[in-house]
């Protein structure tokens, strides 16, 4: 749980550490957050005889403590997800009044390499700022070839009281291989989304995959002014590491 900064050079910055928490969002709040068909999630490598690569849990997210607000209630089931009931049992006696089942403890200690994020990458261009947290999330056995998998999650945030928009996205992927990918394109998942005082922040997540066990990644958010002028915001370098230790394949929800 640290914030990372590369300077010029071989200069590095050391980070300082943050919280964050994996929480489920409300069914009732998925509409105000995203306009696309399907809500944050996580995801996983699916499991080698399902010719999917990838199976997302929906609903789920990651949230800094600095963006954590207060929040207490009465219900015995104060969230709408699927999740809640079979994670959480409600306990009066305890504060706050839920305890973890052994459902939730099992599925996090299967799943914790997938789970948990080491590195926070933060970075301010002309009051928008971008924070990265990449993700391993295991290899695949492809036609005699590793494949790794990484999915990253992106926050962009207006800290002026300026709307602006983002319009493209540009990134540089490379490889321990010896690959240098670019990658250009209208918006992020198929959003073009307005930042403004009101609703200052977007949040998303993508996927990336290598040839190889590492290999880090950067570039440029074009974003446009209210009068047609445009501005790029640098995406703070971050590396993509492997966990190649690790033998047990993420495990997915079995009742």
């Amino acid at each position: 749980r640290s914030e990372n900064a590369a300077g010029h050079g071989s200069k590095e910055v050391k980070g300082k550490t943050h919280t964050y928490y994996q929480v489920l969002i409300d069914a009732r709040d998925c509409p105000h957050i995203s306009q696309r068909s399907q809500t944050e999630a996580v995801t996983f490598l699916a499991n080698h005889d399902d010719s999917r690569a990838l199976y997302a849990i929906p609903g789920l997210d990651y949230v800094s403590h600095e963006d954590i607000l207060p929040y207490s209630s009465t219900d015995q089931v104060p969230i709408q997800h699927e999740l809640f009931e079979r994670f959480l049992m409600y306990d009066q006696t305890k504060v706050p009044p839920f305890v973890a089942r052994d459902t939730l403890c099992a599925w996090q200690e299967k799943n914790h390499p997938w789970l948990e994020l080491s590195d926070v990458h933060r970075e301010t261009t002309e009051n928008i700022r971008v924070t990265v947290i990449p993700f391993y999330m295991g290899m695949r056995e492809a036609q005699n070839s590793h494949v790794y998998w990484w999915r990253y999650c992106i926050r962009l945030e207006n800290l002026d009281s300026e709307v602006v928009q983002l319009r493209e996205r540009h990134w540089r992927i490379f490889s321990l291989s010896g690959t240098l990918e670019t990658v250009r394109g209208r918006g992020v998942v198929g959003r073009e989304p307005v930042l403004s005082k009101e609703q200052p922040a977007f949040q998303y997540s993508s996927h990336v995959s290598l040839q190889a066990s590492s290999g880090h990644m950067w570039g440029t958010f074009r974003f446009e002014r209210p009068d047609g002028s445009h501005f790029d915001v640098r995406i703070p370098p971050f590396s993509l590491e492997s966990n190649k230790d690790e033998k047990t394949p993420p495990s997915g929800l079995h009742w």
